[in-house]
């Protein structure tokens, strides 16, 4: 029962609201990988910010660096006008992150989110190649906006658009059809055939690893091979890294050491490094085609996220933070790979470095065992094309005591889950 005090949610917030459902608390403070409610109830958090949070909550670093140039009294809101936040920002990026990785990807702030991002890249894309369609994946996410929702391929979003959503040819993700089947060849044999109703692309837009869509990790060979063949029929190569990006993966871009370097890259969610409002479009310097002012945005000079950023870039100077990183991860598998032989026939583990998930034999049951984790004390969401896959987002840097012990109430959840089945059948 919601208390007076708290009636204002259901009473004025739109229905349209979703995460709260799940997590039925009014939240008021956060460090590192911890949450607390009004009450003062600690939650381990798993969810961060739906990889908004790679770095955890209120990192100390980043808040006291923002607080100091706060107490400055410096440039916040600058549209794209030259501040030195953002040159800061930019040398940190260009030296620890591009530079390294011989990548000579020109740098565009499209607007505050993820989505902006993505209509920018499509809108790179078509006039680069003067090509309209967009090629994406089955169980892609890439937003909500109506160009970026098109390429979504989650019905129950695509059904909040009120209108058709053009423009867009659908194939299938690696392993759609199971691992046997190599879907670029079926991609090639489509462009290829005449009469298939297929024309070459302006891009394949892809993330290389589905977060929404259930935790698909696309193998490198399927990747090297649809750069191959984007580059033959003259087409571009989009990837999207908003969730898997920045550290999700174990390196700073889902797609390192896959060989591949795609056309233009799209970042936004933990690139701030402090949840605040930030995306990249990084695009091979030919493409970077629009004239002045052709792409805008009101508040992509967000000097205080590029403040924040810059602190986060810096940390990826350390050999220590990326081998923490990969310490984790290893945890988070063997983590899961135990809870899996507790599950049985049914469950099975997917995923990577720091994004991994366990897929259940339904999404009544992953609901049911999200639930009982968050009463006792995780913050764990589902995803996948009918959340059936309960997926694991912890900061990156998390302690590894506190990530034992988010991964031991999931166990404890899922025997929960487990021991009500088996009096069901008694």
């Amino acid at each position: 029962m919601m208390s007076e005090a708290n009636s204002i949610f259901i009473r004025r917030e739109s229905n349209v609201r979703s995460y709260c459902r799940s997590f039925s608390v009014v939240f008021d403070k956060a460090s590192g990988s911890h949450m607390w409610d009004e009450d003062g109830r600690q939650y381990i958090d798993f969810f961060s910010g739906a990889g908004a949070l790679n770095y955890g909550h209120n990192h100390p670093i980043f808040r006291d660096k923002m607080i100091e140039y706060l107490m400055q009294n410096s440039i916040n809101h600058a549209l794209d006008l030259h501040t030195c936040a953002k040159r800061d920002f930019l040398n940190s990026f260009e030296k620890i992150i591009l530079k390294p990785r011989s990548m000579p990807h020109k740098i565009m702030f499209p607007g505050p989110t993820g989505t902006n991002a993505v209509e920018a890249a499509m809108k790179i894309a078509r006039l680069v190649t003067g090509r309209e369609k967009i090629a994406a994946f089955t169980n892609g996410f890439h937003g909500m906006t109506l160009g970026a929702l098109a390429a979504t391929g989650n019905k129950y979003g695509r059904n909040g658009a009120g209108t058709t959503l053009p423009n867009i040819d659908r194939y299938p993700y690696d392993g759609y059809f199971g691992n046997e089947i190599n879907t670029v060849d079926m991609i090639e044999h489509f462009l290829e055939d005449p009469s298939s109703g297929y024309e070459p692309p302006a891009a394949f837009l892809l993330e290389t690893i589905q977060a929404e869509g259930g935790i698909n990790v696309a193998r490198n060979e399927w990747l090297r091979q649809l750069t191959r063949l984007a580059k033959k029929i003259g087409s571009l190569i989009i990837v999207d890294d908003i969730q898997v990006g920045c550290g999700r993966t174990g390196n700073f871009f889902s797609f390192d050491e896959m060989e591949i370097c795609p056309d233009i890259i799209c970042l936004s969610k933990s690139i701030s490094g402090f949840g605040l409002p930030m995306s990249l479009v990084l695009m091979m310097p030919e493409y970077d085609m629009f004239l002045p002012g052709q792409h805008n945005g009101t508040f992509r000079g967000n000097s205080l996220a590029f403040v924040a950023a810059e602190q986060a870039i810096q940390l990826w100077e350390s050999v220590d933070f990326i081998s923490d990183i990969q310490r984790n991860s290893q945890a988070v598998s063997v983590g899961l790979a135990n809870i899996q032989r507790l599950c049985g026939e049914g469950f099975s583990v997917r995923g990577k470095g720091m994004i991994q998930g366990l897929k259940c034999p339904s999404s009544e049951i992953a609901d049911l065992i999200t639930k009982n984790a968050f009463k006792e004390g995780l913050i764990v969401e589902t995803c996948g094309p009918r959340g059936e896959v309960i997926k694991l987002l912890p900061a990156i840097n998390i302690p590894t005591s506190i990530l034992q012990e988010g991964i031991k109430i999931l166990s404890n959840s899922v025997l929960a889950f487990a021991a009500i089945k088996e009096h069901e059948t008694v």
